[in-house]
């Protein structure tokens, strides 16, 4: 008698505890999706967004190289590319989720803006771009080797992503081209808890920090002088307060879950007594 009526009744508090703990989530505030969805505006004409160029990047002191040279003599160009063939074996390096993890050496620009290759020496390119900087290497190396191509790229550049995205981290800025949405989307996108409404980015210019909040659920983003992401740049997506809700929810919830399960185990003894 008494272990059939523990029984029906263990039944009971079982299921009206998991309809408790199955909906407690249930309990915060509905979202619209006029606080999520990007790029927010007119959806049924097509929109002509005005062109923005991104500020071309130019060497500065203290800038890591990939100087790549390619010749028709291979002895030379193994002697030139040694910098970018041979690496510095890290603890992490930005951009590599698996395998070895290793920094090219690279070619370094001295404090007067020089930098020093095989067989020509030094060659000042302080505040040359990539493609300015290529074409003067080449000019230089044209003198030892047949029509040799060279490629310049940089190994430093890179910015960071925090706050409420899914993979945190500091990230290789590849090119000048790289913007903002596509920095987020490499962090792995913005989580629900983060405002989208809110995302700042911090960049050093001049010898000065600069901050700024941006909306992307505007399509005034497209317009922003922050749209295309610099080197240096620091992107931190700020949480939303459901976030906190929705931790104070847990914390509360556990002394509430442990209470019911003590008071269960109660029961269970005296009804099997």
């Amino acid at each position: 008698m008494y272990n059939k009526d523990s029984s029906i009744l263990s039944a009971y508090l079982f299921k009206y505890v998991y309809i408790f703990i199955l909906s407690s989530p249930l309990l915060t505030s509905c979202v619209s999706t006029k606080q999520i969805t990007y790029f927010q505006g007119d959806t049924t004409n097509v929109v002509q967004l005005p062109y923005l160029a991104p500020t071309i990047s130019k060497i500065r002191n203290g800038d890591i190289l990939a100087i790549t040279v390619s010749s028709l003599n291979k002895e030379s160009n193994d002697i030139l590319n040694f910098p970018n063939i041979n690496g510095l074996t890290m603890t992490s390096f930005p951009g590599l989720t698996s395998g070895q993890k290793e920094q090219p050496l690279g070619v370094i620009v001295d404090e007067k803006g020089f930098v020093e290759l095989a067989f020509v020496g030094k060659i000042k390119i302080i505040d040359l771009t990539l493609e300015q900087a290529a074409d003067i290497i080449r000019t230089e190396i044209n003198k030892y080797l047949k029509e040799p191509s060279v490629n310049v790229r940089f190994l430093n550049h890179k910015f960071s992503v925090l706050g409420e995205v899914n993979k945190p981290a500091v990230y290789n800025l590849l090119d000048d081209n790289t913007t903002l949405p596509e920095a987020l989307s490499m962090a792995g996108d913005i989580t629900i808890y983060g405002q989208k409404q809110r995302v700042v980015v911090i960049r050093e210019k001049n010898g000065q920090r600069e901050m700024t909040h941006l909306n992307l659920l505007s399509r005034e983003i497209f317009n922003s002088p922050y749209y295309y992401i610099q080197t240096g740049d620091l992107i931190y997506v700020e949480p939303s307060s459901a976030k906190a809700t929705h931790n104070d929810r847990a914390i509360q919830l556990i002394p509430i879950i442990s209470g019911i399960t003590t008071t269960l185990i109660l029961l269970l003894t005296f009804f099997k007594k």
